[in-house]
């Protein structure tokens, strides 16, 4: 009987065994302070948890790899993962740009094309605070410090729930105002909330990005499609995740 599994990813002890059989995308979405009127607290972490988290992956011996190696087997003697960001919030590269330098990672940021320098319009018609996003600026400092951007959409809309030539243009577009405007080849692709179904894994492809990031939980393997590519979603670890940890703990000990 295997024992009980975070949902979230927040060290890699209960996480360490598993690793290895197959190659983890991290996920992020903000870094540093989290204002007072956050609604989904999970998706912020306080650079000190970054650095922490960072810091133990790379004592293990964990290497960082773009997502397009992600697919290729792992071995127990050179594990590896990829990093990814969601959105780009500036309180990214503001927080975590010293850190991915310090433990030699590289990571890949998620940008919505049309929204550069502006807010998350899309979070906050849901409630949520007002963050201000990456400008072009900010992004071609994440790029001269040897990361990559990838696609986010347009403007951040659930592709099943909008026309589908919408959605392509959404896809596509996005790729090309993004190599335009920064002068590198967009290979990558993310679907905003995770929201994807066949129809819109064939526009990611037939868009001509290498690979295209879900929400799915789990690891990717030789056999996993790069046009749905898992993740696991970083956090701190919450109250639940304490006591998930604790159970572990107990089991472990059996």
């Amino acid at each position: 009987m295997e024992p009980p599994r975070p949902a979230y990813y927040h060290s890699l002890r209960p996480f360490a065994d598993w690793f290895v059989t197959g190659v983890p995308v991290l996920t992020y979405h903000k870094l540093g302070p989290r204002p007072s009127n956050v609604r989904l607290k999970g998706l912020y972490l306080s650079k000190r948890w970054f650095q922490r988290q960072l810091a133990e992956l790379r004592a293990a011996g964990f290497s960082s790899v773009s997502l397009a190696e992600v697919c290729r087997p792992q071995t127990p003697q050179n594990p590896a993962l990829a990093i990814t960001f969601d959105d780009g919030f500036s309180n990214v590269p503001r927080h975590g740009l010293e850190v991915l330098s310090a433990h030699g990672y590289r990571a890949t940021q998620f940008l919505v094309a049309n929204l550069l320098g502006k807010t998350n319009a899309w979070d906050v018609a849901d409630g949520e605070a007002s963050e201000p996003l990456m400008d072009r600026i900010m992004v071609r400092e994440w790029l001269a410090a040897g990361h990559t951007i990838g696609s986010h959409t347009l403007t951040h809309p659930r592709l099943t729930r909008i026309p589908i030539e919408q959605a392509r243009e959404e896809i596509a577009a996005s790729k090309k105002k993004l190599e335009d405007l920064f002068g590198v080849p967009i290979e990558h692709f993310c679907y905003p909330y995770g929201d994807c179904n066949h129809a819109i894994r064939d526009l990611a492809q037939a868009a001509g990005y290498r690979t295209a990031s879900t929400t799915n939980f789990g690891l990717n393997e030789h056999s996993t499609s790069p046009h749905a590519l898992r993740r696991l979603t970083a956090r701190y670890p919450s109250r639940n995740l304490k006591a998930l940890w604790e159970r572990f703990k107990s089991w472990a000990k059996k």
